[in-house]
């Protein structure tokens, strides 16, 4: 399983992922350009001594991230977005799956959706239209590590 963001534009938000990243051993794949420097004093502080132990790795663009990806046959790249209708919690999960995460600010371009493997969505009942991105990473990744723990 590897987390996977899209040229993310909030620092914090990449910090609280790389967190995740140390915490629960999951990979990262960061995809450039981002919309701030990784020196940034904010993005440094929300990973604190954190990014020492997370396992991340950074792609130019989203093609070389699809050509590093293409090496595995088996690794599905999964888009978490509110453009689709199959919810999370009916999706079954591999454990070699990549989740993708959008920038928090738009998403991820057509381009992007028209070659990820599959896309996910969180039903929101309420009157939100969207959950921060950690957020949302944190409930899919935790259904997808449930399903997959014991493969």
């Amino acid at each position: 399983m590897r987390i996977c963001v899209f040229q993310p534009d909030i620092p914090q938000n990449l910090g609280a992922l790389l967190r995740i990243s140390a915490c629960l051993d999951v990979p990262v794949d960061i995809i450039e350009p981002c919309g701030f420097p990784f020196s940034e004093k904010k993005f440094k502080r929300t990973a604190m001594d954190y990014i020492r132990h997370a396992n991340f790795k950074t792609f130019i663009d989203y093609q070389s991230f699809k050509d590093q990806q293409s090496e595995d046959p088996s690794s599905r790249v999964i888009l978490l977005t509110t453009k689709s209708k199959r919810n999370y919690l009916d999706f079954r999960f591999r454990k070699n799956d990549r989740l993708l995460l959008g920038r928090e600010s738009a998403g991820v371009p057509e381009y992007v959706h028209e070659t990820v493997d599959d896309a996910v969505t969180i039903e929101m009942p309420g009157k939100g239209r969207s959950l921060n991105v950690v957020v949302s990473c944190v409930m899919v990744l935790s259904e997808a590590i449930r399903q997959t723990r014991d493969l």
